[in-house]
């Protein structure tokens, strides 16, 4: 099994259609079936199925699609690495995010890093709670950042930082007179949420402050980022949450924000890493990121 008979099988198992993995690979029909076949032969097993409703894997063959994704994706890790190596760099860790992680802290964490340690490169993915986990399961990632430690066994999470929710509310709206807005009458109106899973940590810290009331939610929307939320408030879809530190990034000009009566509503941070020793500039990352929480180098927003 070679590279190039890899990249003929990934092709055709994503365009599932061999005339068109033969154009997205610059090549005649032919030979590219040629080389599944080959291929087939290799490894034992067949990869698709052909029929009259066209071309579907086999298990076999989502098998074969999943880890020769991880093939290649190792593979443009290492082009990266060489690449960075070749201009200073000692290595390159790469951090997930999910749940719209307040940038104020994040930046503050990325310019220490930058000045302590400027031959470590740092590379951001933004990406689904679910996805983030998988990708330090299979090594994609190094550690992320994200508002749920449920994140299963083989993933170690630990507290880093909580802020404190507050109410995104249109301007000209009648809870703006209140200075501290009581749960309970937040609830009487129609609220934006977040997808539960495109932001899933954020959705249930949520859910879970506002189930201290007795009050049944209306959701009349949900919004899959901080941007599309503010939105939707902006245009009286209902009222939104989000964190003091996140309003304070992404002002909106038809939003007022009122924190709750509650003082204990917060949302809460955590640090993601695979449970297994971290490498050198992982240690450091991490350490930096606990002094920025001990130390409270960040005022608390409110």
């Amino acid at each position: 099994m070679d590279l190039r008979c890899l990249r003929c099988f990934v092709a055709v198992a994503e365009e599932l259609h061999f005339t068109r993995a033969a154009a997205r690979l610059h090549i005649e029909q032919s030979p590219l079936s040629r080389t599944i076949r080959k291929l087939e032969s290799d490894v034992g097993a067949s990869l698709f199925e052909r029929g009259g409703r066209g071309t579907h894997l086999t298990w076999a063959g989502q098998v074969l699609l999943r880890d020769a994704r991880r093939v290649f994706a190792v593979l443009e890790q290492a082009r990266i690495n060489v690449k960075a190596a070749a201009t200073g760099y000692r290595g390159m860790l790469r951090i997930a995010l999910s749940d719209g992680i307040a940038q104020t802290r994040l930046t503050a964490l990325l310019a220490l890093c930058r000045e302590e340690e400027p031959d470590v490169g740092i590379r951001l993915f933004e990406t689904p709670f679910a996805a983030q986990v998988r990708g330090m399961r299979d090594d994609s990632f190094d550690a992320g950042f994200a508002q749920s430690d449920e994140a299963g066994e083989g993933i170690h999470c630990e507290t880093l930082w909580s802020d404190p929710l507050v109410a995104a509310i249109p301007n000209r709206h009648p809870l703006l007179a209140f200075k501290q807005i009581p749960l309970e009458e937040l609830l009487k109106y129609p609220l934006v949420m977040y997808h539960p899973e495109a932001c899933h940590g954020a959705s249930r810290q949520i859910k879970r402050i506002l189930r201290s009331t007795d009050i049944r939610p209306n959701i009349a929307e949900r919004a899959v980022t901080l941007e599309l939320m503010l939105t939707l408030v902006a245009a009286g879809y209902g009222l939104g949450f989000a964190t003091a530190s996140q309003i304070s990034i992404c002002r909106h000009p038809e939003i007022v924000t009122r924190p709750l009566a509650d003082g204990s509503a917060r949302m809460t941070t955590f640090l993601l890493r695979p449970h297994r020793e971290p490498s050198e500039p992982l240690q450091h990352f991490i350490d930096r990121a606990r002094l920025l929480r001990d130390n409270s180098c960040l005022p608390e927003q409110a």
